[in-house]
């Protein structure tokens, strides 16, 4: 919305000087970081209170998790994720390019989402059971919705002469410039990659804190991803892909940064609240997004490793239980395997980030090692 005002004012940058500064991307994507943060926190108390005393019980808490959470997770509110999308919403809407398709492509998806993590909450409080939305019906509005942003982002997103197959084709890291097109395929290739993407922050969002900071670490690397992709003096010295407006994406980034942050004011152990599916399948699908439109899905797959890892502990214990009626973890996804173990929450929890902190690194490596 500024940007447009900068836009428009352009005439009058010499009676007001500062409008200058709304034209980078830096300054606008730290100012974005800093609304998401402040919208997120100055709501807090408040949405807390009146969710305590709208859902009464709270949360629903798995009746066969560790013991602990019984007795101490009980009671506290849900549907925080309302703060996360508040703030991101705001923040991107105030300092992106309101032009830009790829912005509203990613907000599209992850506020659908977000509705679609609310309906399973409220069922879940509503009916005091840990079984909301059914899965298939899950599924089915996640896959639409991820279609949908996919086939936008390919008949309308802009392509660079140079490459015009991009949009329906998939990058490599580390290879330069090799690219696999596989025409209007990619709209099943990129549908997996936001849906699965969504998913696994969903089976993430266990433990007060686990999933949030790996969400803002994951955005922090993609936010410059964005900015390097969608710069062509960058992407031609760093010999990756050059995706038009896909810079944009950096301020998006950092307003789920900023909120990301603000949310973890409250949700520090012990949680005031807790993100619910409105927050991790939003997130999740969040960042499915802007690693399609900056042409870096399977990158994505390196930064959110963890959240991978969580996804394939549980697919692996169903599979094996289903066959052999014995489990590989002592309960899934795996940050509960490493309670029962006898790990303490919050050790957990910080090797889980030390953890995200370090795939980040090896995923923006990808980015120089050609």
């Amino acid at each position: 919305m500024l940007y447009l005002l900068y836009q428009f004012l352009t005439d009058h940058r010499d009676v007001f000087p500062a409008l200058n500064l709304f034209k980078y991307l830096s300054f606008r994507s730290g100012m974005a970081l800093v609304t998401g943060f402040i919208v997120a926190v100055a709501m807090g108390s408040r949405f807390i209170r009146w969710m305590k005393t709208k859902q009464g019980k709270g949360q629903p808490i798995r009746t066969d998790g560790p013991e602990r959470h019984v007795l101490e997770k009980a009671g506290t509110p849900t549907m925080g994720g309302f703060m996360i999308l508040a703030g991101l919403t705001v923040g991107t809407l105030l300092w992106a390019d309101l032009s830009n398709i790829h912005v509203w492509v990613v907000l599209f998806v992850t506020a659908s989402y977000g509705v679609l993590g609310f309906l399973d909450d409220y069922a879940k409080v509503t009916k005091q059971t840990s079984a909301g939305v059914s899965g298939r019906m899950k599924l089915f509005i996640q896959t639409v919705v991820a279609v949908a942003a996919v086939a936008a982002l390919i008949l309308f997103a802009p392509v660079s002469p140079e490459t015009p197959n991009l949009s329906t084709s998939v990058a490599f890291p580390v290879f330069k410039r090799l690219l696999v097109d596989l025409w209007w395929f990619y709209l099943i290739f990129a549908g997996v990659v936001i849906v699965g993407a969504s998913n696994a922050v969903n089976l993430t969002d266990g433990l007060d804190g686990l999933a949030i900071m790996p969400v803002m670490i994951a955005a922090a690397a993609f936010g410059l991803i964005a900015y390097l992709v969608g710069n062509f003096v960058f992407s031609e010295y760093l010999q990756v892909h050059f995706v038009p407006g896909a810079g944009e994406l950096s301020v998006f980034c950092a307003s789920i940064i900023g909120a990301g942050m603000g949310f973890l004011w409250y949700n520090a152990p012990p949680a005031k609240i807790f993100m619910g599916d409105t927050g991790s399948l939003a997130l999740g699908g969040a960042l499915g997004a802007v690693a399609v439109a900056t042409k870096h899905e399977i990158v994505l797959g390196i930064v959110g490793g963890l959240f991978v890892v969580e996804a394939l502990s549980v697919m692996i214990q169903v599979f094996y239980f289903k066959r052999t009626g014995k489990r590989i973890f002592l309960m899934a996804p795996i940050h509960h395997h490493f309670e029962k173990l006898g790990w303490a929450e919050s050790t957990v929890v910080i090797r889980f980030w030390i953890v995200a902190l370090i795939l980040a690194f090896i995923g923006l490596s990808t980015l120089k090692l050609r």
